[in-house]
């Protein structure tokens, strides 16, 4: 199934249906009066959150979603069936935004949980409900509310709680592999990981963790390189960072050189996200000599000016694997045990994920504005070169000066 996280649809909800013009006519029965029904409500358009997803696809080529109309009222004060609602099926973990606002609907985390995005028409009203003492035959009825329509932008996170890092054949995905039972792409080339993977940690028999493994980054990452830095939004929600370092790069790189441009980049795409709980995991140390594991780990240690814990281990050997799972279990232990009981570290953390989710959705809508640009064939203004200036123009002085001001 094809991996897609970001979609542009439109939803309508139904329009209400239209009030009904009748009078009582019945043998025997003169001048029965007013018995037109009220129309039915319009269907309104929900989003709710499935755990059985994993992918938007289903949004992929069908755009365009229409809530049921409501029905028309009927003589004999017979009111108008009400529209279906239509309910649309997303993955946990999506956000909702009104792509003409950048307003943030919703934000569907929980399984079953459901949003209201576009609320159907009122119904009209029936001349039955214009009846008085001073106007017994009325023949004014009114026709049914329009259904909301939006234009909206779904935005696929998962949810993990822990993410890695690193550089390509850095073995983030030999690492999944070696402490779960997901089965990631594993090859001897760059960018063998094209789309984010989840595998389930199970360190106890009750105890267990989701880690989230995304595609590599390479430098100059947040200006498109490479698979770019879209998929970084995928550790928004993750509580615990892990860094894989390669220890022993098969090229001419060094660990202390990869490891820096991890950091530049992620910094780049949200320093928030930088701030985030990021432990440094040194990989492939089956590769070079044991007693050259400590100098290398004090290069790395050095040029990131690291303070935080340092692991060494080889993922494809399972060596100081298990040590690192049950530290990361009893990180999350902790980490909720603090939650419950400290607020002012509710509030931190709190403060923490809305400045990440705040930058990221920044970084991710100047990325969508670029390619809208570049697909109308129109540069940004950060993009434009000496080349592209008209020398003629410039030195053409006899005309008017004309200034454009930015509102």
């Amino acid at each position: 199934m094809k991996f897609v996280d970001e979609v542009s649809i439109r939803v309508k909800a139904g329009d209400g249906g239209n009030g009904c013009m009748s009078f009582r006519r019945e043998k025997f029965i003169e001048n029965g009066g007013p018995n037109g029904g009220d129309g039915g409500d319009g269907g309104s358009v929900y989003m709710i959150a499935d755990e059985n997803l994993n992918t938007l696809v289903d949004y992929r080529y069908t755009r365009h979603f229409d809530a049921e109309r409501g029905s028309n009222g009927g003589s004999t004060d017979c009111t108008g069936k009400k529209g279906e609602d239509l309910v649309l099926r997303v993955p946990v973990g999506t956000t909702v935004i009104d792509s003409a606002t950048q307003e943030v609907i919703g934000d569907l985390t929980k399984a079953g949980q459901k949003l209201l995005v576009a609320h159907g028409g009122w119904h009209g009203l029936g001349n039955t409900r214009f009846k008085s003492s001073t106007n017994r035959a009325p023949r004014q009825t009114t026709p049914g509310k329009p259904g909301e329509q939006r234009d909206l932008k779904l935005e696929m996170k998962v949810l993990a709680d822990v993410g890695l890092l690193g550089l390509p054949n850095a073995g983030k995905s030999t690492f999944i592999r070696s402490v779960s039972a997901a089965k990631p792409k594993v090859a001897d080339y760059p960018f063998t990981t094209l789309v984010p993977n989840l595998g389930v940690v199970s360190v106890d028999r009750w105890k267990s963790f989701v880690i989230a493994d995304i595609p590599g980054l390479i430098e100059g990452a947040s200006d498109g390189a490479g698979l770019g830095i879209r998929f970084l939004k995928h550790l928004a929600r993750t509580r615990l960072l892990l860094h894989l370092v390669d220890m022993a790069p098969l090229d001419d790189s060094s660990a202390p050189d990869a490891a820096e441009v991890i950091v530049s980049e992620l910094t780049k795409f949200s320093p928030s996200l930088a701030e985030r709980d990021r432990w440094l995991v040194l990989n492939k140390c089956d590769q070079i000599l044991e007693e050259e594991h400590d100098e290398r780990v004090k290069e790395v240690v050095e040029r990131l000016e690291w303070t935080g814990p340092v692991y060494v281990i080889s993922a494809i050997s399972k060596l100081g694997t298990e040590r690192l799972c049950h530290d990361i279990m009893r990180y999350m232990e902790d980490r909720a045990d603090r939650l419950a009981n400290d607020p002012a570290y509710q509030e931190e953390l709190a403060d923490l994920d809305q400045r990440i989710e705040d930058e990221a959705r920044a970084q991710l809508q100047a990325l969508d504005d670029q390619r809208a640009l570049r697909r109308s064939g129109v540069k940004s203004v950060h993009d434009i070169g000496d080349d592209d200036w008209d020398e003629e123009d410039v030195d053409d002085e006899d005309g008017p000066e004309i200034i454009y001001v930015r509102d």
